[in-house]
C-alpha cells in the first residue's frame, strides 16, 4: 500500500471503527455510513479523497478493513470497532485452531485473564499464524498463542467471521490457549 494510501486507510480505521463524531458522519445501527457524506465530511482531512481513491483502498488494503455494500452507496469497516455497533454476524464453528500475536509484555496479563476485547467489540483471531505475527509484529517482537476454537466452541462459546475473515469472540480463557515454554 502506497504511503498515501496507509495515511488514508488509518484515517478511515479512526473514522469508521472509532470517531466518526471527528468529522460529524453518522454511522447506522450496522456501522455504515453514506459514502457521498463521508467523502464530503472529509474534505478538510484528506482533501484528496474522492470515490476512485476510495475504491481503490478498499479493494488493495492488504487486511480488507473495509467494504462496501452492493451498490457501493455505504461504506463500513469489517471489524474493530470501539464504538457500539452491531455488525450482523451470525454465530458460525471455526476451525480446530486459532492464532493470535501479541508481545511479551502482555503475557503476564493473558496468563492470569486470557485475551480480552478491552475497548473492542471482540477479540481478534486469525486462522494462519503468519497473519498473527503481522499482528504482533506491529508492537515488537510477536509472540504467538495458539487457541483451542474448537474446544472452545464445543463449550458453547460463540465465534463470528467478518468478511475480511478474521476470526471473533467475547474473550478466551487462559485454559484455552496454549502458552510455549
Amino acid at each position: 500500500m502506497k504511503t498515501n494510501y496507509k495515511h488514508i486507510s488509518k484515517f478511515l480505521s479512526l473514522i469508521l471503527r472509532h470517531n466518526p463524531d471527528k468529522i460529524g458522519l453518522q454511522l447506522d445501527e450496522n456501522g455504515w455510513a453514506d459514502v457521498q457524506e463521508l467523502l464530503l465530511k472529509s474534505k478538510n482531512s484528506q482533501p484528496n479523497l474522492d470515490i476512485e481513491l476510495l475504491k481503490e483502498i478498499v479493494e488493495t488494503n492488504d487486511k480488507k478493513r473495509f467494504a462496501f455494500n452492493e451498490d457501493q452507496t455505504r461504506i463500513r469497516a469489517n471489524q474493530g470497532h470501539s464504538i457500539k455497533i452491531d455488525l450482523g454476524y451470525s454465530p458460525k464453528q471455526p476451525p480446530e485452531f486459532l492464532y493470535h500475536g501479541t508481545i511479551s509484555k502482555f503475557m503476564d496479563a493473558i496468563k492470569e485473564n486470557g485475551l480480552l476485547k478491552m475497548s473492542r467489540h471482540h477479540v481478534h483471531l486469525s486462522e494462519e499464524r503468519e497473519t498473527a505475527t503481522k499482528v504482533g509484529s506491529r508492537r515488537g517482537k510477536p509472540i504467538i498463542l495458539t487457541i483451542r476454537s474448537g474446544t472452545m466452541h464445543m463449550k458453547d462459546i460463540q465465534f463470528f467471521q467478518s468478511d475480511n475473515g478474521v476470526w471473533l469472540t467475547d474473550s478466551v480463557s487462559p485454559e484455552y490457549i496454549e502458552f510455549k515454554k
